[in-house]
């Protein structure tokens, strides 16, 4: 089952179930994929685009929390937080941050990465194992940290 048939059959079930969270969350990615079609891509929606659309999704949610967060909007933080946790059961299972520093020590020793030059070797490799399952942030911090301790 691709992503438009989970969302649509989401959709039918949080509008019995009443969750508005929910039914707002499954709602706005049912308009990603809507808008994703009529863009004129000329192509049908593929997994890569699937986590593209839904990893920028979270992405967007974790920045709002941030800035309400700061500006002391705690009640809108809270409901943004509601929303990124729906949204993340359709992205794939985030690695915690050991799991991240065993794929990073693991790519560094295939490419022989060891110092802070090598930051651009391994960084794009990293990125792209793990796409779509870590936060960019979370990873180049733990590749930085790697290789100034190597």
């Amino acid at each position: 089952m691709n992503l438009k048939e989970k969302i649509n059959n989401d959709l039918k079930d949080a509008m019995k179930s009443g969750d508005k969270t929910r039914l707002a969350v499954v709602r706005s990615i049912r308009a990603l994929i809507l808008e994703f079609e009529k863009s004129g891509i000329g192509r049908e929606l593929n997994s890569e685009d699937e986590l593209q659309m839904l990893t920028t999704a979270a992405k967007k949610r974790k920045d709002s929390i941030e800035q309400f967060r700061n500006a002391g909007r705690n009640d809108l933080a809270d409901q943004e937080e509601k929303e990124l946790k729906v949204l993340q059961e359709y992205l794939p299972k985030q690695l915690n941050e050991d799991e991240i520093k065993t794929e990073v020590a693991r790519l560094a020793s295939q490419i022989g990465a060891k110092s802070k030059e090598d930051f651009s070797k391994l960084m794009p490799l990293v990125m792209k194992e793990l796409k779509g399952k870590a936060d960019g942030k979370i990873v180049k911090s733990i590749v930085e940290n790697f290789l100034a301790t190597n």
